[in-house]
């Protein structure tokens, strides 16, 4: 079989240690690191003293980021394949052989690498995809507060549109204070809700118990507190992406893309499009190509690396 790479080295990689196997010609060597900072750098050392810049590893959880941290600033030629491309062989998994077997694929050129954008690229993607949780918590917690709410007895949500808009949250919060009353819920209306005044009045006559009346508030703190956490998210990533103002505004022309979904999509894909020779190679490393396509092979073109998203 082909040698592609006469010095490499494989990593199999854990939380707290590293199984790392050099080959280099005829020889083999193992050496063990743990995975703190300083183990790493002395990883590095050791690899460029033993004049090898090839490294790969599988992309295992988030405990390979670490390694990659580091050695790609070194400007080694890092590789990360998925776990499932490179699966050694049932009943001879430990972590030297595992170590072995990444080295020995690598070596001959069989470990496909996966797509990891910059650092930049990479910090741009973790804010987005942690606003997106954000956004996804808090509408579960909108969704546990109608709940609770229903369980009170309390319809609000059968004459307002949003249990997070300015009168619903006036309102609740004077519920919550059990303060609200026929002669004060004009004060807590706004817009065209003014005209709805009866409505309200009696959506809002329930049976909140003082246990009902504590959750609802810790809810809406939670709701509130993740609205603000939202909010920075937003200004961070509208800092982030000033410098790709003019491929948003492309994006923003797309029917149906807003700001927010154009800045993840740039996130996802980034901007440049040349690791995805046609437009089914994104489709299928988005995840969006039919099971059927699959099954055809026509979401399989030739690719020049295959891609998986970390």
């Amino acid at each position: 079989m082909q040698i592609v790479h006469e010095r490499c080295c494989g990593l199999d990689v854990h939380k707290k240690s590293i199984v790392a196997c050099l080959l280099s010609g005829s020889e083999r060597e193992i050496r063990h690191f743990g995975t703190l900072t300083s183990d790493i750098r002395a990883l590095a050392l050791w690899l460029s003293e033993s004049n090898c810049r090839v490294v790969g590893m599988e992309s295992t959880g988030s405990y390979w980021k670490p390694i990659y941290n580091i050695l790609e600033l070194l400007d080694f030629e890092l590789i990360v394949a998925n776990a499932q491309h490179i699966k050694n062989v049932p009943g001879r998994k430990t972590d030297v052989k595992d170590a072995e077997w990444i080295a020995q694929l690598l070596r001959h050129g069989l470990v496909n690498s996966s797509f990891i954008p910059d650092k930049e690229h990479r910090e741009i993607r973790e804010i987005v995809r942690y606003r997106k949780s954000l956004i996804n918590e808090r509408a579960r917690e909108i969704n546990r507060l109608e709940k609770m709410l229903q369980g009170g007895n309390i319809k609000l949500s059968s004459v307002v549109s949003e249990l997070t808009g300015v009168t619903s949250q006036v309102l609740l919060r004077r519920l919550v204070e059990d303060s609200l009353s026929a002669d004060n819920i004009g004060d807590c209306l706004h817009g065209s809700l003014r005209d709805k005044r009866e409505e309200l009045l009696k959506a809002c006559e329930g049976m909140l118990s003082r246990n009902q009346r504590l959750l609802i508030a810790a809810v809406l703190d939670h709701i509130e507190d993740m609205t603000r956490r939202i909010g920075d998210m937003d200004r961070i990533i509208l800092d982030k992406m000033r410098e790709y103002d003019e491929q948003i505004a492309r994006l923003k022309e797309i029917p149906g893309i807003g700001q927010s979904s154009a800045e993840t999509i740039l996130a996802e894909i980034g901007s440049d499009m040349s690791r995805f020779p046609t437009e089914k190679q994104l489709a299928k490393w988005q995840g969006f190509v039919p099971e059927t396509m699959k099954a055809r092979g026509e979401a399989n073109p030739d690719e020049p690396a295959r891609a998986i998203k970390l």
